[in-house]
């Protein structure tokens, strides 16, 4: 064989050894890294599989939970909406939107409303009652010491 190379003349020689070389290259990505790839790729799609259940079963136990401690996602809900009332009421503020959300907090809209008494009644449900003020928006109403306020109140 190696007589038979050495007759061949340098461009030949050239080939076969370039050949020699791709052949190698191909055999070593046919039986490596293409099952190799392939297997990646089975993991990943499994993976996928595996985050969507953990997933549910994290929505289920948070949903479980909040039935355990409250006696249901409604009932705390209700109370949440009643404790608002209830305290613009002693404030004296009119709400003129009250909007509970499937996160568990409510969005409460007040319009020209006494810039004191917001305040208060905000010190009131963080500090007398334990809710947690998440966002508040407040901007000037058409009168002096008065404004418009959009709140998002949560338990804590």
């Amino acid at each position: 064989m190696k007589e038979w190379f050495a007759g061949l003349n340098q461009r030949e020689q050239l080939s076969l050894l370039l050949l020699g070389i791709a052949l190698v290259l191909y055999l070593l990505y046919m039986l490596a890294w293409a099952p190799l790839a392939e297997r990646r790729q089975q993991l990943a799609q499994q993976n996928q599989g595996v985050a969507l259940s953990l997933q549910r079963v994290d929505a289920m136990v948070s949903q479980i939970m909040q039935l355990r401690d409250g006696g249901g996602a409604d009932t705390s809900q209700r109370n949440l909406t009643a404790l608002v009332n209830q305290s613009t009421g002693r404030h004296g503020l009119q709400v003129s939107r009250l909007q509970p959300n499937s996160r568990g907090d409510i969005q409460v809209r007040l319009e020209n409303a006494v810039f004191d008494d917001l305040l208060a009644w905000l010190d009131e449900l963080e500090n007398r009652e334990g809710l947690l003020v998440t966002e508040v928006a407040i901007t000037q109403s058409g009168t002096t010491g008065r404004v418009n306020a959009t709140i998002r109140i949560a338990q804590a």
